[in-house]
């Protein structure tokens, strides 16, 4: 079994690991740091449940190799915290939505969304089906999921041209 090294950072701390180089990024995140919103669902990259954001662009980290993560700046759901552990304004609104019922895909759904609310530019909700296309959801039929996006990506708006 062949190891390698990798340092990257993870929520913003600077880490290193020694990897199987055939370990998947969910594995090193869930195993090495405990990061249980990293879920496995499919294990094919076809559920989003483990999506994390590398760089700021979301990817699947189940198909997404542990050697490839050096030198990248990961983000997990656990990362959008404050230090007081107050969630993030996405994750609060899809609790106001109603946007959750059994959770096993909101960790996914929220960092998908993150490119969506952190843009300028207004997105319709069309469009916010298509950015998150890429995660399955079971239980909410997906328009609560929608209204929480799109209710966070307008007041994010409104907040800059305040």
């Amino acid at each position: 079994m062949a190891r390698k090294t990798v340092t990257c950072t993870i929520n913003g701390i600077n880490r290193e690991y020694s990897v199987d180089v055939r370990s998947s990024l969910s594995d090193m995140l869930r195993g090495e740091e405990g990061l249980d919103s990293v879920k496995h669902g499919c294990d094919v990259g076809e559920c989003g449940a483990c999506t994390v954001l590398i760089d700021g662009r979301p990817f699947n980290s189940c198909i997404y190799l542990a050697v490839w993560a050096e030198g990248k700046n990961i983000l997990t759901l656990e990362g959008l915290s404050d230090t007081k552990g107050t969630i993030s304004d996405i994750q609060q609104a899809f609790i106001d939505e109603g946007a959750v019922q059994c959770g096993f895909c909101t960790p996914g759904f929220i960092m998908s969304s993150l490119p969506i609310i952190n843009s300028d530019t207004p997105y319709s909700r069309e469009e916010i089906r298509k950015q998150v296309s890429g995660n399955l959801c079971r239980c909410t039929g997906y328009d609560k999921i929608v209204n929480a996006i799109e209710k966070t990506q307008i007041k994010r708006i409104q907040e800059k041209k305040a």
